[in-house]
């Protein structure tokens, strides 16, 4: 008995102490000693419930910043010293050749200097000269018949070199061509070459002839060369020959 009521006063005293859990305490008939029963586990806890994670709200893109405004039209080029030097030897070749005006009847003084006029985006680089359709259209010099091209802008046209080959004579928007002319027969100065009209592109109620001159390079290429404005020579040229 002294051995059980040794026991339940340690029990109590430890229990007091608040060191560890209280024990179940059971006493083996056998022996007579307290058996100590280790303490009822303890349930895990119930793991917690974790809600699952919401999506972030999408982050707004910051707005593009604006481009750049296109850079204004940059000013004329002035032409390359090449190329100005080519057309002051062109025009000197024109002027030294004395070119007839190549419409019948139409004098000096009713040429209109339109060479740097805009079509489009590039230049005119010829001049118009107005007449009633089927007007006749002389060659303003002596020299090859070198092509007869229809074109799309040009309708019907020609191209006539020069007695040395260095320039190039361009007859556009014909009506029609003369009867018998032919690509590479010589042409004399004031011979027939067609009349008048307003093929290619043209206005139908504008008939005029499209006259162009340019300096050939050394391939002599009858489509190709530096342009020569014509407005001053046709101006200072044999004049009675072209109002015949």
């Amino acid at each position: 008995m002294l051995r059980r009521a040794a026991a339940l006063t340690a029990l109590l005293l430890l229990a007091a102490c608040g060191r560890e859990q209280p024990r179940t305490v059971v006493l083996d008939p056998r022996t007579g000693h307290a058996a100590v029963q280790p303490p009822a586990p303890v349930p895990a806890p119930a793991p917690a419930i974790v809600a699952p994670p919401t999506a972030a709200p999408p982050i707004a893109e910051a707005p593009a910043a604006p481009s750049a405004p296109p850079p204004a039209d940059a000013p004329a080029v002035p032409p390359e010293p090449a190329q100005a030097q080519s057309s002051a030897e062109g025009a000197a070749l024109l002027a030294a050749r004395r070119p007839m005006l190549p419409v019948e009847g139409v004098p000096p003084s009713a040429l209109r200097d339109n060479y740097q006029q805009g079509r489009g985006a590039r230049k005119h680089e010829a001049i118009d000269i107005m007449a009633a359709r089927g007007t006749r259209v002389f060659a303003v010099d002596d020299g090859k018949l070198v092509k007869l091209f229809h074109s799309v802008p040009g309708g019907i046209t020609a191209y006539q070199f020069d007695p040395q080959g260095r320039l190039a004579y361009y007859y556009a928007h014909l009506d029609r061509y003369a009867d018998g002319l032919k690509e590479g027969m010589a042409l004399r100065r004031g011979d027939l070459i067609g009349y008048v009209g307003s093929t290619g592109n043209a206005a139908a109620e504008a008939p005029h002839l499209h006259f162009a001159v340019f300096l050939l390079g050394p391939e002599k290429q009858w489509w190709k060369g530096e342009p020569v404005n014509p407005f001053q020579a046709l101006r200072s040229g044999d004049a009675a020959q072209a109002a015949r």
